[in-house]
């Protein structure tokens, strides 16, 4: 018979938890993404520009794509992914950058660029490696900081500003320490474009050094002016690319990325995925590659949000709020004015009070001070709405 005593002795004890995940906290936007869900319990009318999940509708021909792929038997998926999803994403590199990939060899699926950039460093450091550093720009994606720490790498931030661009100077990084070195363009949360010029930079730089280039390219099919170049334009050469259908086609749900680069480092990739588990669905993996063929929907999308960023553009210009220009993305990134010292929690508080939820800067990390990040998600109507209260607010001084 259990002891009572020894129960309640048991539920008292604290749990000890993996001390990374003790040390990080909260993931940077839930706090945010928790306020919000108050206001909406009382009933609040919100225009969300915090979180990047476009509101856009996905494509018929991806919607038509999944329901006619769903089988009447389900059955595990390969980590490796279908021919089929390989060979359309092989296509569309083709395409849009020139490049031609071996689908067979230098081509992975993965469940979402989010977990994909998280795991990714589990194949390449180990706490017993003398170089187990991963240098990465702040302000940006949290997750390269968080799946560097998990494999028990180095963190290596590197502050970006807006006297390089937020372009992530190579003669910062440190290559003693450094394995992998991440960049992310066009950029989160700046919108930040590269030049192919910078490209072949810092491929130069990893290759003297032997640094793993890894590039975050999720946003570069959001843009209104030129086409943001790729990495895989200038080399292969330990080197990987990740990039997603979410921000592209609006298949945020579905969860649908892929890697491709160096066929030794997507060898390695295949070996760790199917330990950790993940795999997408092999009818997401038919909607996905449906995506990757056309390309007629990404114009659409782009047009869009070309829309949203002129409007906000008009706005910050007529009202004085200092913000980045940028063609690409689809977000701005935006200065906190001096009303309320550079205090970015406090402005972006004080927006959502009147019903504009935006991102504090530090959410992204050292260098995110000072800013908000204002992310085209909602429809173009419901911006104007946004634009109107948050003009009213300037007017009357308080924003």
């Amino acid at each position: 018979m259990t002891d009572p005593g020894a129960t309640r002795h048991l539920k008292n004890r604290p749990l000890t938890l993996n001390p990374v995940l003790e040390a990080g906290g909260a993931y940077p936007l839930l706090a945010l993404d928790e306020r919000r869900h108050r206001l909406e319990e009382r009933g609040a009318t919100l225009f969300d520009f915090g979180a990047g999940d476009p509101r856009e509708p996905t494509a018929p021909l991806i919607r038509r794509a999944l329901r006619e792929a769903v089988p009447e038997v389900s059955q595990y998926p390969s980590a490796v992914g279908k021919a089929r999803l390989r060979e359309a994403f092989c296509g569309w590199a083709a395409r849009r950058h020139g490049v031609a990939l071996d689908p067979a060899s230098e081509v992975l699926p993965a469940t979402g660029s989010k977990e994909a950039i998280f795991h990714a460093p589990l194949a390449f450091v180990h706490p017993s490696h003398g170089r187990r550093g991963v240098a990465y720009g702040t302000p940006g994606y949290p997750v390269y900081e968080r799946g560097t720490l998990f494999a028990g790498g180095e963190a290596l931030p590197v502050k970006l500003t807006e006297k390089d661009g937020f372009l992530l100077p190579p003669e910062a990084v440190d290559p003693d320490r450094t394995r992998i070195l991440w960049i992310n363009y066009p950029h989160n949360p700046t919108g930040a474009p590269a030049t192919y010029a910078y490209l072949e930079t810092v491929a130069e730089f990893c290759r003297e050094h032997d640094i793993l280039l890894f590039s975050d390219e999720c946003y570069n099919e959001i843009y209104s002016g030129g086409q943001p170049p790729s990495v895989l334009e200038v080399t292969k050469e330990r080197t990987l690319a990740f990039c997603s259908l979410s921000k592209r086609s609006g298949m945020t749900g579905y969860r649908s990325a892929m890697m491709a680069g160096d066929p030794e480092l997507v060898a390695a990739l295949k070996k760790l995925r199917p330990t950790i588990g993940v795999a997408t669905p092999s009818f997401v993996q038919d909607a996905a590659a449906a995506a990757w063929d056309d390309d007629v929907h990404v114009e659409e999308r782009r047009r869009t949000f070309g829309k949203k960023r002129d409007l906000f553009v008009g706005f910050f210009r007529r009202t004085g709020l200092s913000f980045r220009p940028t063609d690409a993305s689809f977000y701005l990134w935006v200065e906190v004015p001096e009303t309320f010292a550079g205090d970015d929690e406090a402005y972006a508080l004080r927006l959502m009070e009147e019903g504009i939820v935006v991102a504090p800067g530090r959410a992204f990390g050292p260098g995110g001070e000072g800013y908000i990040r204002v992310a085209l998600v909602p429809a173009v109507e419901e911006c104007r709405k946004a634009i109107e209260l948050w003009e009213k607010l300037r007017a009357e001084g308080e924003a």
